[in-house]
């Protein structure tokens, strides 16, 4: 029947993330390092710098960046376990299993989702007890948590990609990181992009970090304080339809560059 490779690949992709979070159990540390490390960035804005940025305010404008930037890095947890698997030979296993090469990626990305929730809820109940709010609707706020979790898938694929590019895993490590430092820093995640000097401001009104922080502030209606400077523009002013289009394109870029590249590697 027509829809029986669609069955077949939902139930591989199913069977790969229960086995990748089987792994993580396994491993708890790996889930420490989801959690804590975004509580430490939650308490170090929102105390150390935030006294001077706005205070409560400036707490409330900060959850939807601190979310946005977490989901973000949890990439590397996809480019670090996809190149283990590779370099310890489990995709070669893989590969001679009567499988979709889909699958194999598919259920990576869909184990690494399951941990973005889970870091998601820590951090909105870290966000409650340093004073954040929804102050907006319920259906907002679902609306704001998909959207930001649709990020995360895309940027999920970014770290397969990644993962399958890296020689070794310690490569695979550090290059799951560089670049997205400054791709968060960058951006209105912790401040107004409208303060930063020439080129570095553009880059953060069109940075996709920019635009799901952003969307998310205003599902949640939360707003900045008063001493930050309102951003403008078109993206600023489409942050929502502007931030789904990003997590789209992202998708429809690495989804079969990765899928390509996995082929390659796969088949030495």
């Amino acid at each position: 029947m027509a829809h029986e490779p669609r069955v077949r690949i939902i139930r591989d992709s199913a069977i790969v993330a229960h086995r990748n979070l089987l792994t993580i159990l396994r491993v708890p540390t790996l889930l420490v390092t989801a959690t804590i490390q975004p509580l430490m960035f939650v308490f170090l804005f929102a105390y150390i710098f935030g006294a001077s940025l706005g205070g409560g305010q400036y707490r409330e404008f900060l959850l939807a960046g601190i979310f946005t930037q977490t989901v973000a890095f949890n990439a590397a947890f996809t480019t670090v376990g996809l190149a283990g698997d590779l370099h310890k030979g489990i995709i070669d296993r893989m590969r001679t299993l009567p499988m979709s090469r889909l699958a194999v990626l598919m259920g990576r990305t869909l184990s690494d989702l399951v941990v973005n929730v889970l870091s998601l809820a820590v951090m909105v109940g870290c966000g409650y007890a340093v004073g954040w709010r929804i102050n907006g609707g319920l259906v907002d706020a679902a609306l704001a948590f998909g959207l930001i979790l649709l990020f995360a898938f895309a940027m999920s694929w970014v770290g397969a990609l990644t993962g399958l590019l890296s020689p070794t895993v310690e490569v695979a490590q550090s290059a799951g990181l560089i670049w997205l430092f400054p791709l968060t820093f960058i951006s209105s995640a912790f401040i107004s992009a409208e303060t930063l000097p020439g080129p570095l401001r553009t880059v953060a009104e069109w940075n996709p970090i920019t635009a799901v922080s952003a969307a998310g502030r205003k599902l949640f209606d939360n707003g900045a304080p008063p001493s930050f400077v309102p951003a403008s523009g078109w993206a600023a002013e489409h942050c929502i339809e502007y931030a789904i289009g990003c997590s789209l394109l992202i998708l429809a870029i690495a989804v079969p560059l990765a899928l390509l590249r996995y082929r390659k590697v796969a088949s030495h």
